[in-house]
């Protein structure tokens, strides 16, 4: 059965789980809303919906260096110094850094890119489609679905995470809130990359670092 935007909409309703998580449960139940609501309880993830407003002003601040070449630095935050003290939590931490590291994602979530940057986008993906020989009347359509690509590729939270391709840092992180039973935000990251902005021979150290983790 084929899932609609509806039924995804519907079910995040009920669940107050991330649309991602809606989405994957009804693939799973083939679009059953009750199998797929229980499946969310099983997981946690309705639950761990429900602590995402809680306060999250603890946690760690996280570095990774990838062979003096990359470096991040993370912040990732809890609810209690005690969470923010867990090795689980202290391991999530790491994985983002190690995320950005090979990623090189612009922002922690799509809320963070701005208007006029989206807008600038979204005029080079229609005239890319036009240029294609699309039809006007589809033009727009197909330039959305483009755009939720290009929020996959520079928004942290949307991408696939490096040691699992089915689960993206936004269900990872659901994840973690289930078991640890806290909030836990990615607040913001840095990563740095040697002779970044000047003009030199092109190496993609990115895709190095992506190939040295997933060995």
């Amino acid at each position: 059965m084929a899932v609609t935007a509806a039924m995804v909409k519907e079910l995040r309703e009920q669940t107050s789980a991330g649309m991602m998580d809606c989405k994957k449960a009804l693939v799973e139940t083939d679009g059953n809303m009750e199998q797929a609501i229980e499946l969310l309880r099983k997981k946690g993830l309705s639950k761990a919906a429900k602590k995402a407003g809680r306060v999250a002003a603890e946690g760690v601040v996280e570095s990774y260096i990838h062979g003096g070449r990359i470096g991040v630095m993370v912040e990732v935050n809890s609810e209690t110094d005690f969470v923010a003290k867990n090795e689980e939590f202290k391991e999530f931490a790491k994985n983002v850094a190690m995320q950005v590291a090979a990623q090189n994602p612009q922002y922690v979530s799509r809320d963070q890119v701005p208007a006029n940057e989206i807008e600038k986008e979204k005029d080079i993906l229609r005239e890319q489609a036009l240029n294609e020989g699309k039809p006007e009347k589809i033009v727009d359509k197909m330039v959305e679905g483009r755009i939720d690509k290009y929020y996959k590729q520079v928004c942290l939270m949307e991408q696939t995470f490096i040691k699992d391709p089915d689960k993206t840092i936004e269900q990872l992180m659901n994840e973690k809130i289930a078991k640890l039973g806290e909030n836990i935000k990615i607040r913001r990251f840095t990563r740095y990359e040697v002779g970044e902005g000047i003009e030199r021979k092109e190496e993609n150290f990115a895709e190095e670092v992506a190939k040295q983790i997933q060995s």
